[in-house]
């Protein structure tokens, strides 16, 4: 798949004036018609990387995933994007890593951590397991494990050093946290081999105009906590419906608007993004309300949204 080519034609279609990338595009000049069409030439030109959506209605975490809905979904997936990030390594979520080598893709493979320490165990397990049997290209340690306050910060380290020391070497091994961790966490800013961050300007508030301006002030935060490591965007995105945050609004138009400014920017800037998320789950509904169930590029019946006129 040639990303760059068609993101160059794709971009032809804008005015040189309007992207000065400090906000993005000034998207008040062309139609919704037009906001349909940029859009979909950018996911067609292809992401770095997607969040894999484990859950159909009625299932959660916890639950036991299928290999086949997995395949199904990754199927779904595998023409738009590089790289697939997973959130953890049991009860059939195993199985995307494994599966996205079918479809070509490089993965990104979190443990995922809390509070439960039998539980964490398998994970940490599964995971250098996996990256042992050459299904891990990067390894993250848990996800926003210090934000949720699960572990204490020498429990979490004690993992990373557990990883990093049992896995290949040529593997990095990172922790994924909002984008503020990493500057008040230090030691765990130095164990990791590249910084995994998430960055939701939806989440502070931001107006979708502004919202651009704002991921990159979070990105260039934690870049400067890292002192010269890679850093790596793992989850940035925007509702398509749902209860507003302060100044953020969900809308279709809105999480167009986004996508399309997140994806010039990554492509522009060599910026890898991990795109949140691929689709939309109703599980979410419990932990974040209405808004937690529209993320996705595709609807929860895994058809593509936004290709409406």
């Amino acid at each position: 798949m040639s990303f760059r080519t068609d993101y160059i034609l794709h971009a032809q279609h804008f005015d040189a004036a309007q992207a000065d990338f400090k906000n993005g595009f000034d998207f008040t000049t062309h139609s919704p018609e037009d906001l349909h069409t940029f859009y979909a030439k950018i996911l067609q030109s292809g992401m770095h990387g997607l969040c894999f959506s484990m859950y159909e209605d009625g299932q959660k975490p916890g639950d036991h995933i299928s290999e086949e809905q997995v395949r199904r979904r990754l199927k779904i997936m595998a023409p738009y994007t590089k790289w697939v990030r997973s959130f953890s390594c049991i009860e059939g979520n195993e199985f995307v890593p494994k599966i996205a080598r079918e479809f070509g893709m490089k993965t990104l493979v979190g443990a995922w951590l809390g509070d439960d320490a039998e539980k964490n165990e398998k994970e940490i397990e599964a995971l250098i397991q996996l990256a042992k049997e050459g299904f891990v290209d990067i390894a993250a340690v848990g996800n926003e494990v210090m934000y949720r306050k699960d572990l204490s910060e020498d429990e979490l380290l004690s993992f990373i050093h557990k990883v990093r020391k049992e896995i290949p070497a040529h593997i990095p091994v990172g922790y994924v946290d909002a984008y503020y961790e990493f500057t008040i966490k230090p030691r765990i800013t130095e164990a990791c081999d590249v910084i995994l961050t998430n960055c939701y300007p939806y989440w502070e508030g931001s107006t979708i105009d502004y919202s651009l301006a704002h991921m990159k002030s979070m990105y260039y935060q934690a870049l400067d906590a890292g002192k010269g490591k890679k850093v790596i965007i793992t989850e940035t995105g925007w509702p398509s419906q749902g209860e507003s945050f302060k100044d953020s609004h969900p809308s279709k138009e809105n999480a167009m608007k986004y996508f399309i400014n997140t994806q010039h920017w990554s492509k522009e800037s060599n910026i890898d993004i991990f795109y949140f998320s691929s689709f939309d789950e109703s599980w979410k509904v419990g932990a974040e309300g209405e808004v937690g169930a529209y993320w996705g590029i595709w609807d929860k019946n895994e058809k593509l949204k936004y290709n409406d006129k």
